[in-house]
């Protein structure tokens, strides 16, 4: 599958940092005033995918991965400008090919609106969630240091 116009790519390189930052900081509801450094460590420390068209940057998506037995899908987005095409639905199935990323024991991600979309791609609601646990710290991009 691919989108006339659009490429896909993992390369490190091409990640334009300003456009993952801004939206990151300014459109998420998942990480709202989050520091630029910060972004920067997570995507230095992570496998990227970015969507392209013609040159600039217009989605992403980071998988933080042992590559062997465990990832956990992040920070995934479109730009407002570029949704509807299917962009999500390639970017999505282009991460589940990768490589690195075949025959993983499990994949996580989390959620508050695009349940339809990871369902086309095997994800369901979690199994036994009495089993997982987390530290939330919700407030920590804006609160005082």
């Amino acid at each position: 599958m691919s989108v006339p116009g659009y490429e896909i790519s993992s390369e490190p390189a091409k990640i334009d940092i300003e456009v993952v930052y801004r939206f990151l900081t300014e459109k998420s509801y998942w990480s709202p005033g989050i520091p630029r450094d910060v972004v920067e460590k997570a995507i230095k420390n992570s496998l990227c995918f970015g969507v392209y068209s013609e040159g600039s940057q217009v989605g992403f998506a980071r998988i933080v991965t042992d590559k062997a037995t465990f990832a956990l899908v992040a920070d995934v987005f479109v730009l407002e400008g570029h949704r509807g095409k299917g962009l999500s639905k390639w970017l999505m199935r282009e991460v589940m090919e990768h490589a690195d990323l075949k025959g993983l024991r499990r994949l996580l991600l989390l959620t508050s609106d695009a349940h339809a979309l990871y369902a086309q791609f095997g994800f369901t609601e979690i199994g036994n969630p009495w089993r997982f646990m987390e530290v939330l710290r919700s407030d920590i991009y804006t609160k005082p240091a």
